[in-house]
């Protein structure tokens, strides 16, 4: 079956799309959630700034009488400084981070580990400080019950953003510590190009380490800010079917967030963006019927 069913004309909103709230960035979050609910989509992904905005108690009562699911928070994550007075700052704002998680009702805390330092090529060291950053906030983790949910960034993004740029990598880190504190992010922008992806996938379900798989798509020509480069799906190169397939026999069962960066979508009326993402996600996400 596909992502959702058609009746007439209609487009049969899939159980378990949720709507990342970056497809949608300039909605403030009363308005993210409004565009959500009338499309009929039962879950949204968040994101820590607009949360602030309206401050922590307001967002969560808001989500709540919504009767929305949140299927992540992004972000936590970069953790890469190297200098003791900035990695501190950093713990302390991933703890926020995950204290904010729990109190918003999801699980699942995306994390972008982050780029090099200024000045460093020392990409091992980098990575190596990812992990032990991860094993110290593994017991906040546990204590809230909020998992660590490692995004491995296309390799573009390695200086900058992301020094765990495979779904390999971003799993031998979360390895090491349990999985219901460490897990990862199945991203298809970020990852589809991996020959071992299908692979990797299988090893991440074997495991339960699965936290997310977020969809959207590879477009050419890329931008000049790369970070815009997302389309939706059906919009690119990415063939979801097996990946899809694949998260789904590794035993994923949660929900499967459309999340795109692209300016054309964020100039464009909400409603219409989040009308397309239903429509994108039922024609190219071969999802189960199942609710998550």
């Amino acid at each position: 079956m596909s992502g959702a069913q058609r009746t007439g004309n209609t487009v049969r909103v899939h159980p378990r799309l949720s709507l990342n709230q970056a497809t949608i960035r300039r909605a403030p979050l009363a308005d993210a959630v409004k565009v959500t609910v009338a499309a009929g989509v039962g879950s949204i992904g968040l994101w820590r700034e607009p949360v602030t905005d309206v401050g922590l108690p307001a967002a969560a009562a808001l989500v709540r009488a919504a009767g929305l699911r949140v299927s992540s928070l992004c972000r936590g994550g970069f953790m890469t400084a190297s200098e003791p007075a900035a990695r501190r700052a950093a713990l302390d704002d991933n703890r926020r981070a995950i204290a904010e998680a729990a109190a918003l009702g999801t699980a699942e805390l995306v994390l972008v580990v982050g780029g090099l330092p200024a000045g460093s090529r020392d990409l091992a060291g980098a990575r190596q400080r990812v992990r032990d950053a991860i094993g110290e906030l593994v017991p906040d983790a546990l204590a809230a019950g909020v998992r660590l949910a490692i995004e491995p960034l296309h390799p573009m993004y390695a200086a900058d953003r992301a020094v765990v740029s495979t779904l390999a990598q971003a799993l031998d880190i979360a390895e090491q510590f349990p999985a219901a504190a460490a897990g990862v992010v199945v991203d298809t922008f970020h990852v589809w190009w991996d020959p071992d992806l299908l692979a990797q996938i299988a090893r991440a379900g074997s495991a339960g380490r699965i936290a997310s798989y977020q969809v959207c798509d590879w477009i050419t020509p890329l931008p000049a800010d790369v970070l815009l480069a997302r389309g939706l799906p059906g919009d690119g190169h990415i063939d979801f079917g097996p990946v899809t397939a694949a998260v789904t026999a590794a035993g994923y069962r949660g929900d499967v967030e459309v999340e795109v960066f692209n300016q054309a979508v964020w100039d464009a009326p909400w409603a219409d963006v989040a009308a397309a993402v239903v429509r994108s996600f039922a024609e190219h996400i071969p999802l189960p019927a199942g609710a998550p």
